[in-house]
Parts: C-alpha cells; sequence; structure tokens
C-alpha cells in the first residue's frame, strides 16, 4: 500500500490518539503502516503489548467494520495478526476484550457475501490462528465458537487463501486433545475435513498445515477409515470424463487422500505408528482396487496416472509397503500386536504373490525368452503392469514382510516364491529399482533360513544367459528348456550368507514436513509469508 493514499475516514477520536502516540505518526494511515511494520518482530510486538495497544486496535476494527472501509479494515487486520504472533500478553488480552467474538463477526460478513473477500477472510483466520496457538483454553474458545458451522462454510470456500490458516487451526486445537478430533471426525465434523480435502486437491497448499493435520487425524489416531468413506458420499467424481468402472467405485478425492497420507508416512517412518484399523483399511481397499483396475494396457507413467482406480491402487499399495518397513524398524513392546501379522491374516501374502505370479516378467527376462532357439513365447502371464512401479512396489512388500519373520519366509517357500522373487532382481525401464528391491527381498527371504538357501543352491543350471550386472551378485538368467520359464539362478560356488541390514528399505526420495511457525506480515503485499518469530 506504499504510495497510495487511504480515503478519509472519521475514527473515534479515543481510538485515534493511542494509534498516533504509539507510532508517533500524524494519521491513521502512517500510524498502522507503522505499526505494522514495527509488530513484524518480536521486539515490537512486546513493546506495543507494553503499551497495551492491543485493546485499541480491536476498537478500530470494530468501528471500520460497522462503517464498512474495507482498505483501512484491511491494515487493522494486518496488524492484530501480527500484534497476536507469538506475544502471549497481546493474546491474552485478544480473549479478554473480546477478541475471539469480534473477528468471528468480521470473518461471518466477509464470508457470507456473495462475492466472499478472499483478503478478509485470510487474515481472520490468519489472527485466529496465531492466537490458537496460545494454549487449550484459548484452543477451546476458538473451537466451541467456529464449531462446527462457521468450520463449514469456511472448508467450503475454494481458496488457497483460507485452507491454509484453516488447517493451522484445526490441527493446533486437535493436537492432543483426542475429544476434538473425535468429535471432527465424526458427523457434523466429518463434512468439514472432507471439505477441506476437496479444496486442496483443487487448489493445492502452500503450507505443512494441511498434512499436520492429516498426519494427526489419520496416522497418529484411528479416524482414516471413516474419513475416507465419507470422501465417497454423493457417488465418486468424473474423474475427466472417464468412465471406467473403476472410476465410479472410488473418487479423485479419496485417490488424492491416499496420496498425501503416503507421503506422509514415508517422512515420517520412525516417527508414527500406523494403527492397525488404518493398516486394515488400507489393505480391504488395495484388494477392493484390484479387483476393479484394468490390467490390459501397459502402463504409460508412474503415479499419479490420472485413473482413479489405478491410483487408489497404487498408493494404497505403497502404504502398506511402508507399514511393513515399519514393523521390522521398530521393536515390539511388550504385550503389542505386529501390524504386519494382522495383514498376513488378511491374506496379504496371497494377494501380493498372486498378483507378481500374473504379471509378465521383467523385460529383460522376456527379451531372453524370445531370443531363445528352438521354443515357443510361453510367459504365462495375463496382466500388465497399471503403472510404471507397480510389480517394483509388490516386491517391496514382499521383502518387507519377510524381514527376520521366518514365518513369511517358510510361507513364501512353500508358495513357490522364492523362484518368482529371482526374476525380480533384474534392472527393468517399467519400474525403477526393481533389481535393488528384488535383491533385498531375496536376501531377507534366504537370512537364516536354511530351506530357502537350500532351494537356490539346489538349482539346475540350463540354457544359462551371462549378465555382467547379475554375475556381480552370483546370479545369472535361466531359460528352463522343458518348462520354458525364466528364471534367476546362483552362479555354483558364488553364494554367500547375505548381508545383513539395519532394517527395511523404504521409497528413496521424501516430502519435509517443517516445525510449525507463526503468521507476520514481511511485505506489503496480499499474501504473507511466515516467518519465524
Amino acid at each position: 500500500m506504499a504510495g497510495e493514499s487511504l480515503p478519509e475516514f472519521n475514527y473515534p477520536k479515543d481510538v485515534l490518539q493511542p494509534l498516533l502516540s504509539a507510532s508517533n505518526s500524524s494519521s491513521l494511515q502512517q500510524a498502522l503502516e507503522i505499526l505494522i511494520k514495527n509488530s513484524r518482530a518480536a521486539v515490537g510486538r512486546a513493546e506495543l503489548a507494553s503499551k497495551n495497544i492491543l485493546p485499541t486496535v480491536l476498537k478500530l476494527v470494530e468501528s471500520l467494520h460497522h462503517a464498512s472501509s474495507q482498505e483501512y479494515l484491511m491494515q487493522a487486520m494486518k496488524l492484530l495478526r501480527n500484534l497476536c504472533a507469538g506475544e502471549v500478553a497481546n493474546q491474552n488480552s485478544f480473549v479478554e476484550h473480546n477478541g475471539i467474538e469480534t473477528v468471528l463477526t468480521v470473518l461471518r460478513s466477509a464470508a457470507l457475501l456473495s462475492d466472499p473477500d478472499f483478503g478478509i477472510i485470510h487474515l481472520s483466520l490468519q489472527v485466529l490462528a496465531n492466537v490458537s496457538l496460545a494454549g487449550s483454553e484459548l484452543q477451546e474458545a476458538i473451537w466451541h465458537k467456529l464449531f462446527p458451522n462457521e468450520f463449514f462454510i469456511l472448508a467450503s470456500i475454494h481458496s488457497l487463501e483460507t485452507s491454509d490458516p484453516l488447517c493451522m487451526i484445526l490441527y493446533t486445537c486437535c493436537d492432543g486433545k483426542p475429544g476434538l478430533a473425535i468429535e471432527l471426525c465424526r458427523d457434523p465434523g466429518l463434512p468439514i475435513v472432507a471439505g477441506i480435502i476437496q479444496t486442496v486437491a483443487s487448489v493445492g497448499s502452500r503450507e505443512n498445515w494441511f498434512k499436520l493435520l492429516l498426519s494427526r487425524l489419520c496416522l497418529e489416531d484411528i479416524h482414516f477409515p471413516a474419513l475416507f468413506f465419507k470422501l465417497c458420499e454423493g457417488n465418486a467424481s468424473e474423474d475427466g470424463g472417464n468412465t471406467a468402472l473403476g472410476d465410479k467405485v472410488f473418487s479423485s478425492e479419496q485417490a488424492f487422500l491416499l496420496q498425501v497420507i503416503s507421503e506422509i508416512l514415508n517422512e515420517r517412518l520412525n516417527e508414527v505408528r500406523v494403527p492397525n484399523e488404518t493398516a486394515l483399511c488400507v489393505l480391504g481397499i488395495f484388494k477392493r482396487s484390484v479387483s476393479i483396475v484394468d490390467f490390459g494396457a501397459r502402463a504409460k507413467s508412474g503415479l499419479p496416472t490420472g485413473s482413479t482406480s489405478v491410483d487408489v491402487m497404487g498408493y494404497s499399495l505403497i502404504i502398506l509397503r511402508d507399514i511393513c518397513a515399519q514393523e521390522g524398524l521398530r521393536e515390539l513392546k511388550k504385550d503389542s500386536v505386529d501390524v504386519v501379522d494382522l495383514l498376513l491374516s488378511d491374506d496379504l501374502t496371497d494377494v501380493i504373490l498372486s498378483l507378481l505370479h500374473d504379471l509378465e516378467p521383467p523385460a529383460i527376462i522376456r527379451k531372453t525368452l524370445k531370443d531363445s532357439e528352438n521354443q515357443e513365447l510361453n510367459l504365462g502371464s495375463t496382466k500388465l503392469c497399471p503403472y510404471k512401479g507397480f510389480q517394483r512396489d509388490l516386491v517391496a512388500i514382499i521383502g518387507n514382510c519377510a524381514y527376520r519373520r521366518k514365518n513369511v519366509q517358510d510361507e513364501i517357500r512353500q508358495k513357490s516364491g522364492i523362484l518368482l522373487l529371482l526374476q525380480q532382481c533384474v534392472t527393468d525401464d517399467d519400474n525403477p529399482y526393481l533389481r535393488e528391491w528384488g535383491i533385498w527381498s531375496l536376501r531377507n527371504l534366504l537370512e537364516g533360513n536354511a530351506e530357502n538357501q537350500q532351494i537356490v543352491a539346489d538349482l539346475q543350471l540350463q540354457g544359462s544367459v551371462d549378465m555382467p550386472e547379475l554375475a556381480r551378485l552370483g546370479l545369472k538368467v535361466e531359460v528352463d528348456q522343458n518348462t520354458h520359464c525364466a528364471k534367476l539362478v546362483n552362479i555354483p560356488g558364488s553364494y554367500t550368507k547375505p548381508v545383513e541390514r539395519v532394517g527395511p528399505l523404504k521409497f528413496m526420495g521424501k516430502m519435509s514436513i517443517r516445525e510449525p511457525q507463526l503468521y507476520i506480515q514481511a511485505h506489503h503485499t496480499a499474501t504473507f509469508t511466515k516467518s519465524k518469530c
């Protein structure tokens, strides 16, 4: 607003004088600009708190709102937001002088307009977000004023400027308060979270509050199933005109939720333990998606693919992969239930092995079959990878489940899975890191298991094809002249005990959740920048 003059406004004298005095200025416009600048720093906020300036600012906001002076109101709200950023004295004064009701009145007026005033909504939510960090008493006061009606109205506004501070308020209110989290994940609270997910799926998010909120509700608590199925109410989205069966069963918002949860879990693998209810729910979603995905077309891309059903299947598979990695990375507490055992009891191994068996082999093995002389091409497979990396993710789950679990090692052997896993120890353009995951899985299957080691050692070599990258591992491709099947076998005398790993692997590359920060103004712009105070 520098260089521009605000219109004249007849302001109350008892409001004007304290502001002019605190800023050593001669006009309201100049006073607001100086005070906004000073309040960006913690020392400036503390000095203004000592002058008890916040009650005056609240009176100014009330007067400006009644006078419909939007330009001055925007400036006054920026000052109020900055004053409440981490300064306890100002936050307490805000509550003592009925600041929540004052800001809520401004917020309601802006949100209920036929053309909502996003600037005022944004600033009002930032004020409340800063105040919500002041402790449980203020959080509960904000919650009881806004839940559920105002929260629902705000969640229905598809604006990036609204969703970020709204997520901050909801997260800080629910964090450490199971009762409020339960309220938010039951009717009438569920439509609020569903509305936020729909907004972020549509317009994105600029900050981490959205992921922090979902982590709190879905990974640190048991509310994922209720939220996931709430997103399917009213039928699935059209998904860009895709009328395939799978894209009618799931909604694009459900696929987006799974994508975000998979990102959070991969980043916080050592910090959160996925609830058993959530793990079993994700496995159920995966099974359902497998039954409707079309495996007849070769993948053109990795996730997301643009197909709702494929994305639901892919992201639920990735979540299962990291859940299985979690259990191998931690020591189980006494009397605690191993979530992998629960997943295994719900046929996880059968589903994964069945899919892996039905998929066509990696390209390098298909080429070996094709180039073999005097034999028919008989892959015995009917399914193609629906996204690039699908086969790798299946192998990864086997590897993580088999880590130091003899019951899983034995089950894979008994279901003829070792030779199937040997086929996965090759590079494949459609499955990045398949070779690494295949080797990891094979090592976990053989480690400490004499029966599995003997199966590999006893393989009869026929028609082998040498490849340097496999020879370094003591392996090579072999084509069985009778069955026409290709597999990887060990080179005689080269087998050594697998190298012990620290724990299960997770996918390379991860997003980062930063520490929560405050809202203060950094520049005279319509947007805001977060800075530590």
